[in-house]
């Protein structure tokens, strides 16, 4: 367990907490999705600390048990906080593996960092490479209508909105994939999402382009979806972001929803220490 600070210098001091398994093997820093924190990925780190590797998970700001300041919730932020973890622990060899908005972070980390401390990437559900319906844009799978929405919903009924975000994430076609317990278990993170923090990150992967960041990514790639995906779907955004990485590898779960790391955790495990292992 640590405490990390992103940024230095006057009122800018910003705590990630980051969780590490530590030890000698490879390391894997798992990137969590909106609105949870890094204890989302408890199906992942087991395995894949048994398995030999390093795993490091850690909450982003605003989210979870780190720091939650009013201000950097933006991808270029984020990825400097990424870059700071990497740079606090010394992690080199990285593989990193960005779920849902944790996708955007690694995208733009690679964009704005370069990839010397990287071996791979690994996009898992992720909202890339650009999900807002616009003119230049028309694949993209979020309307505006439908942000607004969202934000709407979540402005006015945090807890209402949160219990349904919930089942829709762990959800396919209508059915719930995991159990009552587990979908419990993410409703109670959202309880550590700050509500400015939640509203601003919610603004950024519903916003952000991230079709340039991609071009420029220049280690092996896997990208991890499921085909029942109700919150980033699979032809908006995980088929997109492979046809834009040239040499990627696209694994696609049947009937997997967006919590698929949970709802299908034997499958999206395997697929990863595949791809891991190579």
């Amino acid at each position: 367990m640590s405490e990390i600070t992103a940024h230095h210098g006057l009122l800018k001091n910003v705590e990630l907490h980051a969780d590490d398994t530590g030890g000698p093997g490879r390391p894997v820093v798992l990137i969590h999705g909106w609105p949870l924190s890094g204890e989302s990925w408890s199906e992942q780190a087991p395995p894949l600390a048994g398995a030999g590797y390093r795993v490091v998970t850690y909450d982003r700001r605003g989210f979870g048990r780190s720091s939650k300041p009013r201000t950097g919730y933006d991808y270029d932020t984020f990825a400097d906080d990424l870059a700071a973890v990497l740079a606090e622990l010394d992690l080199r060899d990285v593989t990193l593996v960005g779920f849902s908005m944790g996708g955007g972070e690694v995208a733009r980390y690679l964009s704005r960092h370069g990839s010397d401390r990287i071996r791979s990437v690994v996009f898992a559900a992720a909202v890339t490479p650009y999900l807002r319906h616009s003119d230049d844009n028309p694949e993209g799978p979020l309307t505006d209508e439908a942000a607004a929405a969202m934000e709407k919903a979540l402005r006015t009924d945090e807890e209402g909105f949160y219990d349904q975000f919930t089942r829709d994430f762990f959800s396919a076609d209508g059915v719930l994939k995991v159990t009552e317990e587990q979908r419990r278990q993410a409703l109670a993170m959202t309880g550590d999402a700050d509500h400015h923090a939640a509203l601003a990150a919610m603004h950024a992967w519903g916003t952000t382009d991230f079709r340039q960041d991609l071009a420029r990514i220049d280690v092996p790639v896997l990208v991890l979806h499921g085909d029942s995906d109700g919150i980033v779907p699979l032809e908006g955004s995980g088929a997109r972001t492979h046809r834009a990485i040239a040499g990627s590898e696209l694994a696609v779960i049947p009937g997997g929803p967006h919590g698929l790391n949970v709802s299908h955790a034997d499958a999206f495990n395997e697929i990863l220490l595949s791809f891991l292992a190579r």
